[in-house]
């Protein structure tokens, strides 16, 4: 079980990483989109997520419900955000920020609180 644990964390690493990258990647472009990596980041850390607190609750580990409920909401804001706009030419420039922000905001949930 500690093993899955494990898997399970890195794949949420690497989903923030896919997900932050690819936001990143595009700060200097005119015209920001919603990019693979950033969708399937996003993704990635939803499923991750719910797959950890699973883990989590059956090794009987303490899950700390608020904190799990907050970063539950916001990575799944972030996701429906990719996914809702993943197929348009041109984001505007306020959603693009507000998906790096949300996921700095998680991110922070995750290591401060």
């Amino acid at each position: 079980m500690e093993l899955a644990r494990n898997v399970f964390v890195f794949v949420h690493l690497v989903g923030f990483g896919a997900l932050f990258g690819g936001a990143l990647v595009q700060l200097g472009d005119d015209e920001k989109v919603v990019n693979s990596a950033m969708l399937r980041g996003a993704l990635a850390q939803v499923v991750s997520g719910i797959a950890l607190v699973g883990i989590l609750e059956g090794l009987s580990e303490p899950v700390d419900r608020l904190k799990t409920a907050v970063k539950f909401a916001v990575a799944l804001l972030v996701a429906v955000l990719c996914w809702a706009n993943r197929a348009r030419p041109r984001l505007p420039g306020g959603l693009f920020n507000a998906v790096i922000a949300m996921t700095l905001v998680d991110v922070g949930v995750a290591v401060f609180w």
